[in-house]
C-alpha cells in the first residue's frame, strides 16, 4: 500500500462533490475540478476524502506503479483542496547592489545588473507584494504548482552566483558558496 496515498485529505470548509472520476471542490478562495485516473476511486468519509485503488487499477498495474500513481494523485488533490481554502506563499529575495524589482499592475520590472531591465508578466491568479527596498518579493496563489513555476522562472532571470551570493533566490534556498583565489606564500 502507498504510504502517501492512504492518508486522508481533510476538507475543513471545502465543499466536495464526486462524479465518477471527477472531484468538484469549492472553497473560500477558489473552486475547480480534479480528474482522477481510472485506477483510483475517491470516497468521502467523515469530512475527509480517501483515495483508494480500483479493482481495474489492481489488475492493470504492478503494485509499485500503482503506489506511485496513487501517492501522486493524492498529493495533487490535497494541494488543490488546500489551495481552495487558503493561498500558498513563497518569498524570493534579490541580493546585490542596485538589484531590485518594481511592480505595476501584473507587470514586474527587474533591475538585475544587466544593461537593460527585465520585464516579467504575472498570471491573474498570482499576487505579488514587494517590500520598500524592492529586494524581498512575496508571491501568493491558490495553485501550488503555478507559484512554484513562477518562482523558478523569476530565479532564472539572474541565477545566484557562488562567490558573492548575488542574484535571485528563494528565502529557503541554501547557496553553496565557493571561496575565491587564495594567496600562495
Amino acid at each position: 500500500m502507498s504510504k502517501i496515498g492512504r492518508k486522508l485529505i481533510t476538507l475543513a470548509s471545502t465543499k466536495v462533490e464526486i462524479k465518477d472520476q471527477e472531484i468538484h471542490y469549492t472553497g473560500k478562495k477558489s473552486s475547480g475540478v480534479y480528474h482522477l485516473p481510472k485506477e483510483l476511486i475517491a470516497q468521502v468519509q467523515d469530512n475527509c476524502i480517501a483515495i483508494v485503488p480500483s479493482q481495474e487499477g489492481k489488475d492493470s498495474l504492478r503494485l509499485r506503479d500503482l503506489n506511485c500513481v496513487w501517492g501522486l494523485h493524492r498529493s495533487l488533490l490535497a494541494n488543490a483542496i488546500k489551495g481552495s481554502q487558503e493561498e500558498f506563499e513563497k518569498k524570493i529575495k534579490i541580493v546585490g547592489l542596485g538589484y531590485k524589482a518594481a511592480v505595476s499592475g501584473k507587470t514586474v520590472t527587474f533591475s538585475l545588473g544587466y544593461s537593460h531591465k527585465k520585464v516579467f508578466e504575472l498570471p491573474n491568479i498570482v499576487s505579488l507584494d514587494i517590500d520598500k527596498s524592492g529586494q524581498l518579493l512575496t508571491l501568493r496563489s491558490t495553485d501550488k504548482m503555478l507559484i512554484g513555476q513562477i518562482c523558478s522562472n523569476i530565479k532564472k532571470l539572474r541565477a545566484t552566483e557562488p562567490y558573492k551570493g548575488t542574484g535571485v533566490q528563494l528565502t529557503t534556498d541554501v547557496i553553496a558558496r565557493k571561496s575565491g583565489k587564495a594567496k600562495s606564500s
